[in-house]
Formats: structure tokens, C-alpha cells, sequence
């Protein structure tokens, strides 16, 4: 694979120049961003993938859902239906995506929807009797034709963009000099204990100019897994043998979260959509043991014939430093 995007370096060079044409002219007004009244604060990534996105949401929504009526708009990847769609008790991880589910059910006070027109989806909310106050938009980073009031980008302390390259020879989206739109960047899946002075080293390599602000995030795992109707420490299962399954883009700490020597580890596609003959297979492999999975994979499983086995490990993102900093940042921009 990486003699492959070797070779293909030349489309790299033509990608990034056919999308610098197009910040181009969204820069210069020539193609329309839409800006709306309400506060809207995009949060996504120059990279595909993998950066942490949903716990960076939900810490958003925890953070303004108290003080502020909330929508978040997403496009809904890999769903099976087409256009707007607000989440309903109808709903399901079929019909909005697993993401958007997955803030449906953990968080009953917000609106969410889905839309692959951000535009089209924002006047669709602000046209409901009970209109957002605030709109989060996720994974929108690149979607130029809404101009958000805030930008948070995410790029990965294993894979910052500022050492990657564009597609299909790296992982980029977009130039790195996309970054300059944000007002925030966080270098997320740090290890917890990242010292100052790797993180000032960070600093220097990622450039940021003197209005944004650098942030750094670890994945918090819970201290425990939850079935349909069972909640168990993760000690109580740590030595148990376990078959461990993830659809997400980089399951490695997941899986070094839970595992022992005795485990089984099964890897599927982000955003996968299980078949039964999957079903079967994971139903098989497990045999007597417990099947843990991410919660994103267990909204789209926990229909299934799993369920009796099936337990999720929920996570959150968590600032290793200047917490209070990052939510008076948000705060001040909604007050304005």
C-alpha cells in the first residue's frame, strides 16, 4: 500500500491543487457560503477519519446542552435513508447513521438531524416550532457552502496533519494550510500524561497563527461495560476471556483497553453494516464468552441476535490541560 500511494503521488498533486482552486474561491466570495443568525460551531478534520470527532461532539453538547437549546447536523454516513431527516422515536442507526443515533440516545433534551446539505439541513431546524439555539455541526470542516461562526479542527497525535500529505499518497482532505480557518485546534488521543514540553513541541510544528488557540485531548475509557440490561466493571472482566469487535477507524486503543493474552480481536470497516453472515460468524468466534464492542457499533448491533452477549465500553474526550480555557472560548463566541 504505501508503494502504491507512492505511485500515485501525481493525483495527490492534482487533488490538492483542484481543492486549493475551490478554498480559493469560497475565499474570495466567488462561490456562495451561506452564513446564518444562529450561532453554528463546525467541528471536523483536514485528515479522513479516525480523530475523534463523536467524543469531541458529545463534550460539546454536554457543555452547552444545559444553557442553550442544541442541535447537532451531520450527513448521516452510510445511512439508508435520503435528504432531511429529524430524529424521531421512529429512528434508528438504519435511518440517521450511527453517530447521529448514538446522540439521539445518550442525549433525549437535544435536536439531531441529519442532512447531506448542510444548508438545506440548517434551514430545515430553524424552521421547526422549537428552533435551535445553537447548531453543531459534525464532520463539516470541508462543507464551504455553510460558513460557520467556529471552527474546531481535530487532527490525531499519531497522525497530525502537519506530517501527512494529501490524498491518495497521505490522508489529507485539504492542504494543511486549511488549518488557518480554525479558531481552535485540537491534537486529540494524546497519552494522558503529555508533558509541556511536547506539547509546545507540537505547537511549533503545527505553526498556528496568533488568533488560534491549541488544545490537547486523551480518550477517557469508563470504568465499566454495559449490556442491554447489565452494567459490569471493566476489572471484574479484565482477565475474562472476551471476544473483542470494532467498526471504527483506529480500534487499537480500544483494544488494548480490555484485552489479555486470552482474547479475540475482530476488525471490521468504520461504519460498517453488519450482514447476517457476519452475525453468525462473530455469534460462532464467540462461542460462551462476552462480545465487548464500541458504542458506536453498538447501536447498530444491539438489534441483532448479539444482544444477549453483546456489552459496549462507553468513552469521553477529556483535556489533559486548560479545560476552563477551551469552555470559556466556546462560551464567549455564543455570548457574542
Amino acid at each position: 500500500m504505501n508503494l502504491l500511494r507512492k505511485i500515485l503521488f501525481p493525483f495527490a498533486i492534482l487533488y490538492g491543487f483542484i481543492t486549493a482552486i475551490r478554498n480559493f474561491l469560497f475565499d474570495k466570495g466567488i462561490l456562495k457560503s451561506t452564513s446564518f443568525d444562529v450561532p453554528v460551531i463546525a467541528v471536523g478534520n483536514l485528515s479522513v477519519g479516525g480523530t475523534g470527532k463523536t467524543p469531541q461532539i458529545e463534550y460539546l453538547i454536554r457543555l452547552l446542552s444545559d444553557k442553550y437549546k442544541v442541535a447537532t447536523l451531520s450527513r448521516g454516513y452510510k445511512r439508508q435513508s435520503e435528504g432531511f431527516v429529524l430524529a424521531d422515536s421512529t429512528s434508528n442507526a438504519a435511518i440517521l447513521g450511527d453517530e447521529p443515533f448514538q446522540f439521539y440516545q445518550k442525549f433525549p433534551n437535544i435536536q439531531v438531524a441529519v442532512d447531506a446539505n448542510r444548508t438545506n439541513g440548517i434551514i430545515q431546524l430553524l424552521s421547526q416550532n422549537e428552533k435551535p439555539e445553537v447548531i453543531l455541526l459534525d464532520d463539516a470542516y470541508q462543507h464551504r457552502k455553510v460558513k460557520a461562526g467556529f471552527y474546531i479542527l481535530l487532527t490525531s497525535y499519531d497522525d497530525l496533519y502537519a506530517d501527512d500529505f494529501m490524498l491518495p499518497t497521505g490522508n489529507l482532505r485539504e492542504s494543511r494550510s486549511g488549518a488557518n480557518r480554525a479558531n481552535i485546534v485540537i491534537v486529540t488521543k494524546c497519552p494522558k500524561g503529555l508533558s509541556i514540553a511536547k506539547q509546545q513541541e507540537i505547537q511549533r510544528k503545527l505553526k498556528l497563527n496568533s488568533k488560534q488557540e491549541l488544545y490537547f485531548t486523551f480518550i477517557d475509557y469508563d470504568d465499566a461495560i454495559y449490556g442491554a440490561n447489565e452494567k459490569i466493571t471493566v476489572d471484574e472482566i479484565k482477565n475474562e476471556s472476551k471476544l473483542l469487535l470494532a467498526g471504527i477507524a483506529k480500534p487499537k486503543s480500544f483494544f488494548d483497553y480490555l484485552k489479555n493474552e486470552n482474547d479475540e480481536c475482530l476488525t471490521f470497516p468504520d461504519h460498517h453494516h453488519f450482514s447476517e453472515t457476519e452475525i453468525e460468524l462473530i455469534l460462532k468466534k464467540a462461542q460462551h464468552r462476552k462480545i465487548i464492542t464500541t458504542e458506536k457499533d453498538f447501536v447498530r448491533l444491539k438489534d441483532s441476535e448479539l444482544v444477549s452477549k453483546l456489552y459496549y465500553l462507553p468513552i469521553k474526550s477529556s483535556f489533559i490541560n486548560r479545560q476552563e480555557n477551551f469552555n470559556f472560548e466556546v462560551l464567549n463566541y455564543l455570548k457574542k
